[in-house]
């Protein structure tokens, strides 16, 4: 069901101005209102909120965490089906939240935001739409995400292939693939959920492996109506639940995230025991063992991803691809694969390369100018010289082994002390000064050599010059710890009195 919209915008003042409606949207939203803060507006560019999870409905299509982690901390849901909920679950989550806390009234659908621009006089960022409209903000909290648009494969002929084409964030629900002959490009996250849900009812499946990826067993369960009962009857269990998980993905953090050989073995090892207890083939074993250390990639969880390749129907070609013609895929091996259709699952265009669309901060400098050598923001979440923007899972804020809720929640908490800072003191805007900012970040950057991500394999995590600007080179609990105060003094300042909107409660309900 579509979510309600609100009026438009245009010409309109706020306060604070939300872009995007996923995960960190929505979170952010609920917590400004909470903090009694009522001058704000949500824009998303989609028909619906939900962000990743109303894109993604391919088959098979879940989340490799945890429920009952990868949720508000404080919109506990009792309710899961399941260890490992799927994307129809989650989006109709997301979607109580936005009726729970009623912000329909703040959320304006079908609404990109195309250009923003701050005026330092005034302290306000003008915000351009794709209708045209201007509004403006005193604080603008980006939760458009890193991985929003599709990657495609740089692929030779790609626009001259006959049949269906499609990348499974968009998948076209229309085309019936039972019977046909399929091609999925891709061994990542997305392919080891579709190619299992898939595989049983088309004709022939042929999977183009470029790198073989650590697969550990996903051992999902059905979670029982009595299960879901105690956590109903007794909340503070639920909780206790959740932190148990939470504690147990910071326990295995280390062997994920270090360049330890010797703590990363142990899950290899149990990576290498589901592959032989999956597939029979040495040879086929072989083509499915990762050459990479444990972490260096993304790790991928599955229980019929590799046993997959045991049916008779489904191929796992690795000579890599040549070109794609009319009729379908040449490896460079030169064998021809006529397929019917083609699953692009080759993951998305990481957003932390360039501005999501201009932003001109102080001086006439945009954020792409400074971002020319590396996507860099103080603690992922405010760049020197665009005051009063803050990122939501911004530059070095991903997690490798754990909920990348637990990041976006401290974070939407430390903007929301920087808009009480500024109401209470009359602060016309705040900008993270750059000698803070670059301090920061070299500590970061020092750190990452003794990372797992750096110990030889070419991820999406790594820039083109080889530089990670993607994930935090630590624990979800060390970045929580730094995350947690907003400190004016490593902030420049101006002062104005006109805060529009009323000082927030001085104690809020988080």
């Amino acid at each position: 069901m579509e979510t309600q919209v609100a009026s438009p915008a245009a010409g309109s003042s706020f306060d604070v101005v939300v872009l995007g409606a996923g995960f960190a949207g929505i979170g952010t939203a609920i917590q400004i209102k909470k903090n009694g803060i009522h001058s704000f507006r949500m824009f998303e560019r989609a028909a619906e909120v939900g962000g990743t999870w109303r894109d993604n409905t391919y088959p098979g299509a879940a989340c490799d965490v945890p429920s009952h982690v990868y949720s508000f901390s404080f919109e506990l849901n009792p309710d899961w089906s399941h260890q490992f909920s799927g994307w129809a679950e989650i989006q109709a989550y997301l979607v109580h939240c936005v009726d729970t806390y009623d912000l329909h009234p703040h959320l304006q659908l079908r609404t990109e935001i195309v250009e923003a621009r701050f005026d330092e006089a005034a302290g306000r960022w003008s915000l351009t739409t794709d209708a045209g409209d201007v509004v403006t903000a005193r604080v603008v909290i980006s939760g458009v995400g890193g991985l929003v648009d599709p990657a495609y494969p740089d692929l030779k002929g790609l626009g001259e292939f006959g049949g269906e084409i499609f990348h499974t964030a968009r998948w076209n629900h229309e085309c019936d693939l039972a019977g046909k002959t399929v091609a999925v490009v891709g061994t990542g996250a997305s392919a080891v959920q579709v190619v299992p849900s898939i595989a049983p009812e088309v004709a022939r499946l042929s999977v183009f492996q470029r790198t073989a990826a650590w697969v550990m067993p996903k051992r999902d369960r059905r979670y029982s109506e009595r299960f879901k009962q105690r956590f109903r009857r007794h909340p503070r269990l639920q909780r206790l639940f959740r932190w148990f998980l939470y504690g147990m993905s910071e326990l295995i953090g280390p062997a994920i995230i270090l360049d330890a050989p010797r703590l990363s073995r142990f899950f290899e090892r149990q990576s290498l025991r589901h592959l032989e207890r999956s597939v029979r083939d040495p040879e086929l074993r072989r083509k499915l063992t990762p050459g990479f250390q444990f972490g260096c990639k993304r790790i991928l969880i599955s229980d019929d991803y590799w046993a997959t390749f045991e049916r008779e129907n489904v191929e796992l070609v690795t000579a890599g691809i040549e070109a794609v013609h009319e009729r379908g895929i040449r490896t460079k091996d030169g064998r021809d694969h006529p397929v019917d259709a083609i699953v692009l699952a080759t993951g998305f265009a990481l957003g932390l390369a360039s501005a999501p669309f201009p932003i001109t901060g102080r001086g006439g400098r945009t954020l792409d100018e400074a971002w020319a050598g590396g996507a860099q923001a103080y603690k992922g979440m405010t760049v020197s010289g665009f005051p009063n923007w803050f990122i939501l899972m911004g530059p070095n804020t991903g997690p490798g082994h754990t909920s990348v809720l637990v990041y976006t929640e401290a974070q939407i908490q430390y903007a929301i002390q920087a808009i009480r800072t500024m109401a209470a003191e009359n602060v016309r805007w705040f900008d993270v000064k750059q000698e803070v900012q670059d301090a920061y970040n070299e500590g970061l950057q020092k750190r990452m050599p003794y990372t797992s991500w750096s110990s030889g394999c070419n991820s999406w995590y790594l820039s083109d010059g080889g530089q990670n600007n993607a994930l935090f080179p630590g624990l979800a609990s060390e970045y929580v710890l730094r995350a947690r105060r907003f400190d004016p003094m490593e902030y420049e300042r101006a002062d104005f009195r006109g805060w529009t909107g009323g000082r927030p409660a001085q104690r809020a309900k988080a």
